[in-house]
């Protein structure tokens, strides 16, 4: 490792080129531990959403655009995972926690954007939900092919230039102060707090940024279900109130742990944040709620559980046949 911890008022200072994710080695004795949990969860973020990408393609009643922009969510909660997942397990199983400066950048600059992303999704699932029960005669027409592809499209691409930026931007600071980065991946505060100098601009650029990322789509959100609501509750029939809700609680659901987390990290003041506080809300929001987030689509959507429960069973009898087929060859 080449870096040095310099002091701010050294002059001959050398270029930082590794960080150390300390992660949580300050609980040495529960490293085992946690690597196995840990590695359950990512494990079932992977084979759920693959599961949910895999119905919403081939089952022939989820071909609508509410399972089109689910199917974009699941493949976007895979990315979103995988970018701190895999180093958060390499690293509690090795000694060596160096991470490169550019390695850093680059797992902030995709974990800033995947989240983006996250956000703009979330949104236009909402729109989507808005549309189908405030406008049902309206739905196939406002909701067609080209829209739902230029919406995910925009989902997708929207935020890749911003942050290139904004990476460069907090990765273009010196890096004087130590190598430690108190966290078990490359997020915006804990690297903020490794940079000379005074970062109060960078600080409050970052706060205005998220702020935007965050309390407007989440705004445009409340807005459509506070529309979407007042529309069930006039609705004459118990059965129709209720197979409304149905189809808006599960991304309700997600929408609030989501944002609700990232919320409490980045809009929260900054004399508020504890360092120790700050892993597990991010843990929460990178690793918990994902986690999540196939079950409550799965077990709360009972045209999900239909297909499933066809999909399995197809899939079973493939399998039987195939063994049977084997056997008789044999």
């Amino acid at each position: 490792m080449e870096s040095t911890e310099q002091n701010p008022l050294q002059g001959n200072q050398t270029p930082l080129m590794d960080f150390i994710l300390l992660g949580f080695s300050d609980v040495p004795d529960l490293q085992g531990f946690l690597f196995g949990v840990f590695l359950i969860m990512y494990v079932i973020i992977l084979m759920g959403n693959s599961l949910i990408i895999t119905i919403t393609k081939v089952d022939p009643s989820l071909q609508t655009p509410m399972y089109f922009f689910l199917r974009n969510f699941s493949f976007l909660e895979i990315c979103y995972v995988s970018v701190t997942a895999p180093r958060l397990l390499t690293d509690l199983w090795r000694p060596n926690r160096s991470i490169s400066v550019l390695a850093c950048a680059t797992q902030m600059y995709f974990f800033l954007v995947f989240g983006f992303t996250e956000c703009l999704i979330l949104t236009t699932m909402a729109y989507d939900r808005y549309v189908a029960i405030c406008n049902p005669l309206r739905y196939p027409l406002i909701m067609n092919n080209r829209l739902c592809i230029q919406l995910a499209v925009s989902c997708w691409v929207t935020g890749i230039p911003v942050h290139i930026g904004f990476t460069y931007l907090i990765f273009s600071l010196p890096f004087c102060r130590s190598n430690h980065l108190n966290h078990f991946f490359c997020d915006i505060p804990p690297v903020l707090k490794l940079a000379c100098g005074d970062t109060f601009i960078i600080e409050m650029l970052v706060y205005a940024v998220a702020l935007l990322v965050v309390t407007i789509p989440f705004m445009l959100i409340l807005g459509s279900y506070g529309k979407i609501i007042s529309t069930i509750l006039k609705l004459p029939s118990a059965a129709g109130r209720a197979k409304a809700f149905s189809t808006c609680s599960s991304h309700l659901m997600v929408v609030l742990l989501f944002f609700g987390s990232a919320t409490t990290t980045y809009l929260s003041p900054k004399s508020s944040n504890l360092t120790g506080t700050d892993r597990f809300l991010s843990l929460f929001y990178t690793i918990v709620t994902p986690t999540f987030n196939p079950m409550i689509y799965c077990l709360r959507n009972k045209d999900v559980m239909v297909a499933l429960k066809k999909f399995l069973l197809k899939w079973i009898v493939l399998s039987l046949g195939n063994g049977l087929y084997y056997n008789s060859k044999t």
